[in-house]
């Protein structure tokens, strides 16, 4: 494994110096990029977010250790390449890590960028820093296995952890895990972000835009290309996207175009070129602290009853793909294969005989065609939200539960679950990284900010760390496959399918990739350049 570390360093720096070169050959200087955004972003601190709303605009203002190569459509461990690190090398037994820094790089306000910056982000992720503490913490889980980080001299940290895990460069690669500034509080991240990186933040108004300026003294020598980026707030999908027919954008939001919609852009547009990605799972999430939803026979009724071919028909004229917590085949990485996937209950194409064993469970727990489960559905108020949650009601009417729809306000969404101030939710998730520790840690693991429903099964936190250790990546991917099928039949957090979707952008717009197995990572625009 270490072989391969040094390899992958060697073509990555390799891939670093020939992209280097390119800006003689076509790149143009100039122009600002024009976006439009789905609502306004919670705050511009990226660590203390958990939406894409915050990352796809503010990515460009941070760098990380590592990334994933921008013009690589698919991240894995292969696509990773230098960033503020210039080199990493694992120690025997992979529990340290240590990365040598680039030098001469400063911070927006003119700073230098020092081995203390990334001891202070990760001390801060953990909780150590006592005068800099995260209002919200949703990726802590992340970095469970991480000891303590370490400086030698200016340029040169060491990651200690506490076990073997190999799979940690997948997380520090990801758009989730910039590097902030000792001297810059998370409260100020949060209204005017400070970074490294090649966009600085210029302002933010409520309901109208984002906007970005160019980094003149950005520390890769000839970009960005842009002058800079300018997100317009338009919060209806329709609207926004017919905006973009209309040629008034560059951009679109992270992969905001539906299926059916991206067929109006192919048919309005011709010329405009669509991405398609992975988008998030859409799950059903249960508080299962809160009666009567801590029965277990009331949490596999619900699963049970959910026809998830029946979504995918209605919301992507069956586009959309069923899956488990891992994204599934062609974009995903990890995700189980259809044949696998059969033998997971509730999965099975007889949805009259699951709804038959749901209904079972509902007079387990006390319910009947007498006596019906009244609730709420909560969900964010955004139509890929609404949309699936409607749904879902329909198909809980099939087992004596009547529920209505309860929407909360986009920008307050990922705080109320996260504190548990729901009951049921329609609930959409992207993971940071196609990796399984991002997302095993991140959502299923006990005590997370991301578990949303409260699930803890110390059985399956030891199979968690199992397959974290592991080095031969198949064995662990059968492994993975095991693990997200209990999950699924624990109803930890049903999974009812993964969102197909679109990223477009109009035909002068060059240089950007879109990352199609996480929403996450492909934002940094560094590369982007206009050919007007």
């Amino acid at each position: 494994m270490k072989q391969k570390i040094k390899a992958l360093v060697a073509a990555a720096t390799l891939a670093v110096v020939t992209l280097g070169a390119q800006p003689a050959l076509a790149q143009k200087s100039g122009g600002i990029l024009k976006a439009y955004h789905r609502g306004t972003p919670p705050s511009g601190s990226i660590h203390e977010e958990a939406t894409n709303s915050t990352v796809t605009p503010y990515m460009g203002v941070m760098n990380n250790l590592i990334m994933y190569d921008q013009l690589k459509a698919t991240n894995s461990l292969d696509t990773i390449v230098p960033d503020l690190a210039t080199g990493w090398t694992w120690n025997g037994d992979h529990t340290e890590l240590t990365f040598k820094l680039r030098e001469g790089v400063t911070w927006h306000d003119g700073k230098p960028f020092t081995s203390n910056d990334v001891q202070c982000t990760f001390d801060m992720l953990q909780g150590k820093r006592k005068k800099f503490k995260l209002r919200k913490n949703p990726r802590k889980a992340w970095y469970k296995n991480l000891e303590k980080v370490t400086t030698n001299g200016d340029f040169e940290v060491t990651f200690h952890l506490k076990r073997s895990q190999p799979a940690l460069l997948t997380l520090l690669a990801s758009g989730y895990t910039p590097v902030y500034s000792c001297h810059v509080s998370p409260k100020k991240m949060r209204t005017h972000p400070i970074g490294t990186g090649p966009f600085k933040f210029v302002s933010l108004k409520q309901n109208e835009s984002v906007k970005f300026a160019k980094n003149e003294n950005y520390w890769k020598k000839g970009q960005p290309y842009l002058d800079g980026i300018e997100w317009t707030i338009i919060k209806s999908r329709s609207t926004r996207v017919l905006a973009f027919i209309a040629g008034k954008f560059d951009l679109t939001f992270n992969a905001d175009v539906t299926v059916p919609l991206q067929q109006d852009v192919a048919s309005q547009a011709p010329n405009a070129i669509c991405e398609r990605v992975a988008g998030a799972s859409t799950n059903l999430i249960v508080n299962q602290a809160k009666p009567p939803f801590d029965d277990d026979n009331i949490r596999g009724a619900m699963v049970l009853t959910i026809d998830r071919q029946a979504f995918i028909d209605i919301v992507s004229k069956g586009e959309n793909l069923k899956g488990g917590a891992m994204t599934p085949a062609p974009q995903g990485v990890w995700g189980m294969t259809p044949e696998f996937m059969s033998t997971i209950a509730g999965y099975g194409p007889d949805v009259s005989a699951n709804r038959e064993k749901a209904r079972e469970l509902m007079r387990k727990a006390g319910y009947g065609p007498d006596k019906r489960l009244k609730m709420e559905v909560s969900t964010r108020n955004i139509a890929v939200y609404r949309d699936p949650a409607v749904i879902l009601i329909d198909h809980l009417k099939e087992i004596y539960i009547d529920a209505t729809l309860k929407t909360i306000e986009t920008s307050n969404w990922h705080a109320t679950v996260a504190r548990k101030d729901y009951s049921v939710g329609l609930n959409l998730t992207a993971v940071g990284v196609d990796d399984p520790d991002a997302n095993f840690f991140e959502n299923y693991s006990c005590g997370s900010q991301r578990n949303y429903t409260g699930y803890c099964n110390q059985e399956m936190e030891k199979l968690f760390v199992k397959q974290s250790m592991m080095t031969d990546q198949e064995a662990r991917r059968k492994l993975v496959w095991n693990i997200d099928k209990r999950l699924q039949e624990d109803a930890a957090r049903p999974i009812i399918y993964h969102g197909q979707a679109y990223t477009c952008f109009q035909p002068k717009v060059k240089g950007f990739v879109a990352h199609v197995n996480s929403l996450y990572n492909g934002w940094r625009m560094e590369d982007v350049w206009l050919d007007k």
